[in-house]
């Protein structure tokens, strides 16, 4: 994939930096990942073995339902293995007290009418450096458990641009549903049933167009979606 055929259309915006706290994320995570989530919720994993040995550069797609899905991701990981996730949230959730929160659990901001090129870069930085990063290819949160919403290019983008790089020999795309049995805010022991999907391996879309390998990666992960969300 030549530089030419990269992605090239996002606005400018302010430098995007992350400010990742380890100690309190790792704090954060036993207290409120290993101890108050699987006493506050009734939770099922399915496929957690596809995620257990993976390693190194990751995206997390799963659906966004609730404001509880980071931390549920965070669950999820954490069965498996200890990684840090880097997060891109809204900009309205990195302000104030929670925002300073959000900021040092791994979260950073972008536009979600505008998403700036800082924004891209840092997210193909953090992949670059064989991080996971969670992006929700929905775009926002929808309540509604029921369906799958348009799925955003973004994801695909960011993976292709990582792969166009050659920093990467691999990068795998984990389709996540999280599927909640009621609309937010989910109640006391709400059951959430957590479906990880068949990665998809980026560098099998390469050779064709940028533009054809990204409608290609959206509607695999909108596929494995679809197929994911719905109860066993």
């Amino acid at each position: 994939m030549t530089e030419q055929n990269q992605p090239q259309n996002y606005p400018a915006s302010a430098k995007i930096t992350s400010e990742f706290s380890p100690w309190l994320t790792i704090l954060t995570y036993s207290i409120v990942c290993k101890m108050l989530l699987p006493l506050y919720f009734n939770l099922k994993v399915r496929g957690q073995e596809k995620i257990s040995t993976n390693r190194g550069a990751t995206i997390l797609a799963p659906t966004h339902r609730s404001r509880w899905d980071p931390l549920i991701i965070a669950y999820l990981v954490g069965l498996v293995n200890i990684s840090h996730l880097r997060y891109m949230v809204s900009q309205e959730q990195t302000k104030g007290f929670q925002g300073w929160f959000i900021r040092r659990l791994g979260g950073f901001p972008v536009d979600r009418n505008n998403p700036g090129i800082s924004t891209i870069r840092h997210s193909v930085k953090i992949l670059k450096e064989g991080k996971i990063l969670v992006l929700f290819p929905e775009g926002r949160i929808y309540p509604e458990n029921n369906e799958i919403h348009f799925i955003q290019p973004g994801v695909s983008r960011i993976a292709l641009q990582v792969m166009s790089s050659g920093n990467q020999p691999h990068l795998q795309i984990f389709p996540i549903s999280v599927l909640y049995d009621h609309p937010a805010p989910p109640p006391w022991r709400c059951g959430v049933q957590i479906n990880i999907g068949d990665p998809l391996e980026v560098r099998d879309y390469l050779g064709t167009s940028t533009k054809q390998a990204s409608e290609k990666i959206t509607t695999d992960i909108e596929l494995s979606l679809k197929q994911l969300h719905k109860k066993y």
